[in-house]
């Protein structure tokens, strides 16, 4: 029986263990470098703190728990022991994971330039590039993965909002999609098809947008992957292209992915971000409004919470924290 306990306590359990990460100041420095370094505009400094979060995951692909890490997270409040299939797919090694996680964080970055530009009404310019094509899609046969899009039925495609609606207007007329293949432009027309809801009209393709912005963004922040970190990017880069210090010097922390028009998106392990939030002294924390029901009843004591739903709305949110009232403003923390 002894044998037995032992076995099953050092095998390999299927779980993933969340607990709180370290958090990063996007107005601050990393690693004796400036966090987000903006060139080609004029900045301003902040005294104020707005942390991104981490969460650090133990398990999964790139080297699975013991069933004593399991249950040690089991037994600890402020981490979350999760079945690891519902973080990563079935075979997915951890080469695949990594890799994931530096394309989302990419991304991230690249977005929360957008919807910071996007905010400040600096003009920018986006292309879109089809990557690849739906499976037995529309375009497959008309369109194929490197095609620039220039425009639909004559209107210049400018950002990926405006596909969207030019897209909607063609509906099941279909579409005359002018390409940039090589060098050269070409015209082909592709029969659209609706979205899995039924609620727009899709080329069936995969596109991937390239920005020419009028400022140069670099971010300084190594080993953290994923998409969560967009909003607090885009809180940053506005922080230091407003002149004052929007933050005041209230230590304020966040999560959320945001997209080019500023919407910010739901997270995952909210409730060890909001406890790294804590550990690192914040005092407000901003939470997208989806991610709400999580945080009901789970917020450290100290911390307070708003939900936002826009980029919009998380500077307002900023701005109230510096003043030190944000008893208007919606929180998701109790319920």
């Amino acid at each position: 029986m002894s044998v037995l306990l032992v076995a099953g306590v050092v095998l390999p359990a299927p779980y993933v263990v969340e607990a709180a990460g370290p958090t990063f100041n996007t107005v601050g420095s990393h690693d004796d470098k400036q966090l987000v370094k903006i060139t080609g505009a004029e900045t301003y400094p902040s005294n104020g703190q707005l942390d991104l979060t981490t969460v650090y995951v133990q398990g999964g692909p790139s080297g699975r728990i013991n069933s004593i890490n399991a249950i040690l997270g089991w037994l600890d409040p402020t981490e979350a022991v999760l079945p690891e299939d519902t973080l990563y797919p079935p075979q997915t090694t951890g080469q695949q994971v990594d890799e994931s996680n530096a394309v989302a964080m990419t991304t991230s970055q690249e977005d929360s330039v957008a919807a910071a530009m996007t905010y400040l009404d600096k003009p920018f310019t986006t292309t879109l590039t089809v990557h690849a094509l739906v499976a037995s899609g529309p375009a497959e046969g008309v369109l194929q993965a490197g095609d620039e899009l220039v425009s639909v039925n004559g209107t210049r495609v400018t950002s990926l909002d405006g596909l969207r609606k030019q897209l909607d207007a063609a509906g099941a007329r279909g579409a005359e999609i002018t390409v940039r293949r090589d060098g050269k432009e070409t015209t082909r027309h592709v029969a659209l098809t609706r979205d899995a809801d039924d609620s727009r009209w899709q080329l069936g393709v995969y596109l991937v947008p390239h920005y020419d912005f009028p400022v140069d963004v670099d971010f300084q922040l190594d080993q953290v992957g994923g998409p969560s970190a967009g909003m607090m990017f885009a809180l940053g880069i506005i922080e230091e292209l407003t002149p004052g210090s929007m933050a005041g010097d209230q230590h304020i922390a966040g999560t959320g992915t945001i997209s080019p028009d500023g919407t910010v998106g739901p997270i995952g392990g909210i409730r060890q971000k909001l406890e790294g939030a804590k550990d690192a002294g914040a005092t407000y924390f901003l939470a997208p409004s989806q991610n709400c029901d999580e945080v009901v009843d789970h917020v450290p004591d100290g911390l307070t919470v708003v939900e936002v739903n826009t980029l919009g709305e998380a500077v307002n949110s900023v701005e109230h924290a510096a003043a030190g009232n944000v008893t208007d403003l919606p929180s998701c923390g109790t319920r």
